[in-house]
């Protein structure tokens, strides 16, 4: 088992889980796979921001043609109803997108180990 001593104040202290000062297989293998814990959880939170952005941008571009299709086929009263909450539905839309990215936003911003800065 391959070990190595870390000088005072070494920039790899965190990674010394039993505090001996001395960094072990397992504690250099544990660190990794967290970072690659963290860099999947990152690249999926990435996706799903991606998906949310579609299906809102979907929604909205779509939205006046559902009141179209309606008016068209002759639904006149299901038309207007669309067209009624049509004000709600974008202003909703938009403030459920712009929340989850300033979340994300704000959350990025936080230090994420007691010796990051912000």
């Amino acid at each position: 088992m391959a070990q190595k001593k870390l000088q005072k104040d070494s920039a790899y202290q965190h990674l010394d889980t039993n505090a001996d000062n001395v960094l072990c297989d397992n504690e250099i293998t544990m660190a990794l796979e967290f970072k690659r814990k963290e860099l999947e959880d990152a690249d999926a939170r990435r996706d799903s921001m991606r998906y949310m952005a579609w299906f809102c941008l979907f929604g909205t571009l779509n939205y006046p043609a559902a009141i179209l299709i309606t008016a068209m086929l002759g639904y006149d009263n299901a038309a207007k109803l669309i067209t009624d909450i049509a004000p709600t539905y974008f202003i909703s839309n938009s403030a459920v997108l712009g929340f989850y990215f300033g979340a994300n936003a704000y959350a990025d911003k936080k230090p994420k180990h007691h010796g990051d800065k912000a």
